[in-house]
């Protein structure tokens, strides 16, 4: 008679790469809850006195952190926009200013030269710039590749000229133009209502990165998608890329009019530099920092962006800089060399951008994690025999 022993096999342990995690579902029942958790800490940040030395010059509520931060904000909303273009779409545009600076001059122009009331103002910048960046699209996107980017900064080109010259003595020329704050509502003027600009920020951010997701998994964000992957593919299957491309142009175009509107209520004026083709280029790199194509990686490469611009100012010009040496405190008292030398460490480590961040780091620990699996015998187990 013989009896054959089978081999003993231990259950894996818990939480070991490529196995069944124990709690499958815990992460996915919280996860689409996060958005909504980081909504309500950003809106309820105004009331903290929490003091962040050097992070802020002073505490969470004060309304120079409230104005950074509202500008901050507003910038990743502006990156969120452009990644529709950029990152969903794969048109690498470089007027994109153009319609940020629309909807600023727009707006200051229409409150302080024609007098209009706020909401007529806005809706009428809003849709001003729509139709702007809808006419020059169609005529930007009958080219491809890098002639559509040229184009689209000829186009940003005569704006800004436009703008500097003070086209009809309406935007100040290199002056710029401030804003006439008489017939705005109390509640968004003075330094004590900076808090009631930062909440409008926000609600534009939220509006934004709304609108992005909403639109990426529609039927249409689908087509925005297989555009940016194969456009050859879109014309075999009898869709019109032409008429896609343009939607998203003018989406986006709007999205930043609108970010326009709310960055002139925040720094009550008008100012030529925002029509410059460096803008458009630092919409890029927030969204390469980031992670283009990605649900939240433009806006944490914006917000990140924007805040590192105004504290490394404030750094260079420090004592702390000025008691260096002339070899280390010439470029760091320049915020581009900083910031250049940033972008590139980032692209260099983390090519994916900040999105990418969390899972690289997750892969890293659970390799570290993970057991030494022991030699196993190519051996068959031996019989045993039994009189």
């Amino acid at each position: 008679m013989t009896e054959v022993k089978s081999p003993e096999v231990s259950a894996p342990p818990a939480g070991v790469p490529g196995e069944p995690d124990p709690h499958p579902n815990r992460w996915r029942r919280v996860r689409p809850y996060l958005p909504l958790v980081a909504l309500l800490l950003a809106a309820v940040l105004p009331y903290s006195t929490l003091q962040l030395p050097g992070v802020f010059e002073g505490p969470l509520n004060s309304p120079g952190t409230l104005q950074l931060l509202a500008i901050c904000l507003i910038f990743g909303g502006l990156a969120a926009g452009y990644d529709l273009l950029f990152g969903r779409t794969g048109m690498l545009s470089f007027g994109h200013a153009l319609y940020f600076a629309a909807g600023v001059y727009g707006t200051d122009v229409l409150i302080t030269k024609a007098g209009l009331p706020l909401w007529q103002a806005a809706l009428l910048t809003i849709t001003g710039g729509s139709v702007l960046a809808a006419l020059l699209g169609a005529v930007a996107l009958r080219t491809v590749g890098i002639a559509f980017a040229m184009v689209t900064l000829a186009f940003a080109q005569v704006g800004a000229i436009l703008v500097a010259r003070d086209f009809g003595g309406l935007t100040g020329g290199e002056e710029g133009l401030p804003l006439d704050v008489s017939g705005l509502p109390a509640a968004l003027v003075g330094v004590t209502n900076t808090v009631n600009l930062y909440w409008l920020a926000l609600a534009y951010l939220a509006l934004v990165v709304l609108v992005v997701h909403r639109v990426s998994g529609s039927p249409t964000g689908r087509v925005l998608a297989g555009l940016r992957d194969d456009e050859r593919r879109i014309g075999v299957l009898g869709l019109d890329p032409y008429r896609y491309k343009l939607v998203a142009f003018t989406l986006a175009g709007g999205l930043a009019a609108a970010g326009g509107v709310v960055y002139c209520l925040i720094v009550g004026g008008a100012s030529p530099h925002i029509t410059s083709s460096e803008l458009t280029l630092s919409l890029l790199v927030m969204v390469v920092l980031g992670g283009p194509g990605t649900r939240w990686g433009p806006v944490l490469g914006g917000v990140l962006y924007m805040y590192l611009d105004h504290r490394l100012t404030a750094f260079g010009t420090s004592t702390a800089v000025d008691s260096l040496p002339a070899v280390l405190s010439r470029p760091l008292s320049q915020p581009l060399f900083v910031l250049g030398t940033i972008f590139i460490l980032a692209v260099y480590f983390f090519p994916g951008g900040l999105s990418g961040l969390a899972s690289r780091l997750t892969l890293l620990r659970h390799s570290l994690r993970r057991p030494s699996s022991p030699r196993r015998s190519l051996r068959r187990p031996s019989s045993s025999r039994r009189s």
